[in-house]
């Protein structure tokens, strides 16, 4: 096992991680207010002095994927969150939506080093990087870290297997970089040439879940793969040692999850949306809600890195759903809970009888009698714009797995 770090940021013990955070959050949320348009809009009202902790930082407000959209639509590129112009960047990339994204000039801007460093990329090292090199940052995120750590790249980008299986015959670069299921489908593509690219003995791969069968599988092929897990907004959000246990968060930047479709912090061990604070002096995105879904794994990696861990990607957040035509969002079912604060916990359940869609709000409250339910009617009813019935079921009744609405429908 690789036992080695990339920084001593990795092995911090608690107490100090928590001084750094004390300091430098006041400082970035400082930065932001008095660089960004936009966040001197949001955080009008906020003192960054007072924002050192992560207590004071669930108070602020989030800021979501639809909201860069309405942003970036009313102010060309960056919706006013970025502190410099488009021209001012190295890069700027663009997402379904379209979302633009900027790269700035700081030295391994997309903090991708420390996670390649854990799989075990080292100076010297040829990488086959399959990522896409086109609008997304996907591949330039790789390069960000190769340059760090010293090693070349090979920009492969997506396709064309046959002429990448003849690079990689060619070149014996010794670590692929990737979506697992392409590397798959080199292996696969190099077995019907008759190619030998048992040189790739290393493998960072991110873009996709891992199944462990599929990792299995790589493994009898002789590739020790390592997940990373990020996003064209925030970068490097997390990453995999060679532990295996969970994901280890990134060094510069805070995490928190959440209730989807709040800002609330959920119970420990519980599933929620990711949020993501960034340190990024270029792109300064403050509670930014990633879509994503995890939880918070207990204690530290024992490969000896001391950050909190999650247990990696775990679904989307968004569970709109459409019922009788009408779309029901988080958000809406947040409304709810918070008008009735006798509600502990709740699920919505959308189903069908015969051809007409029904939806049931489960919660799970102290006060269990008729009054309570109808009011929580006619919440539903005034919020949705749609009838929904309401049963109380017992405490720890419904389970932790992040849901609010669950659409068991079935269209077959």
């Amino acid at each position: 096992m690789i036992n080695d770090f990339y920084d001593k940021l990795e092995t911090r013990d608690e107490m100090t991680r928590s001084l750094a955070l004390q300091m430098e959050l006041p400082k970035q949320l400082a930065h932001a207010k008095s660089s960004s348009p936009a966040y001197q809009e949001i955080l009008a009202d906020v003192d960054p002095a007072a924002i050192n902790s992560m207590q004071a930082l669930a108070e602020l407000p989030v800021t979501r994927k639809s909201d860069l959209l309405d942003r970036q639509a009313a102010a060309r590129p960056f919706g006013g969150l970025a502190t410099a112009k488009a021209g001012d960047m190295v890069r700027v990339y663009a997402s379904p939506g379209p979302i633009y994204e900027p790269e700035g000039d700081a030295a391994d801007y997309w903090r991708t080093a420390r996670a390649m460093y854990a799989a075990g990329v080292r100076a010297g090292d040829l990488l086959h990087n399959t990522l896409s090199y086109h609008f997304t940052p996907a591949g330039f995120m790789i390069e960000s870290g190769a340059r760090a750590i010293g090693c070349g790249v090979f920009p492969a980008g997506t396709g064309q297997t046959e002429l990448q299986v003849n690079a990689i015959v060619d070149l014996q670069p010794n670590v692929y970089c990737g979506t697992p299921s392409f590397l798959k489908i080199l292996i696969d593509k190099a077995a019907e040439m008759n190619a030998d690219i048992s040189c790739i003995k290393k493998g960072v791969v991110g873009g996709e879940a891992l199944p462990p069968s599929l990792r299995a599988t790589l493994a009898d092929h002789g590739v020790e793969v390592l997940q990373f897990y990020g996003t064209a907004d925030v970068g490097t959000i997390a990453y995999e040692s060679p532990a295996k246990e969970g994901l280890i968060l990134d060094e510069e930047i805070v995490i928190e999850i959440v209730t989807p479709g709040t800002g609330d912090p959920v119970a420990e061990g519980e599933v929620g949306e990711i949020l993501v604070t960034s340190f990024s002096k270029h792109y300064p995105l403050v509670r930014f809600a990633t879509g994503d879904m995890s939880k918070f794994l207990p204690g530290a990696s024992p490969c000896g890195r001391t950050n909190t861990r999650i247990a990696g990607w775990m679904g989307r957040a968004d569970q709109t759903t459409k019922v009788k035509g009408m779309f029901v969002r988080p958000e809406q079912i947040a409304d709810v809970l918070k008008r009735h604060p006798q509600i502990a916990k709740a699920r919505l359940v959308v189903d069908r009888q015969d051809v007409n869609d029904t939806m049931t709000l489960h919660c799970e409250a102290a006060e269990q009698n008729d009054g309570l339910a109808d009011a929580i009617r006619s919440s539903l009813r005034e919020v949705c714009k749609l009838r929904g019935e309401v049963v109380f079921v017992g405490s720890g009744e419904l389970a932790s797995d992040g849901k609010v609405i669950d659409d068991v429908r079935n269209y077959e």
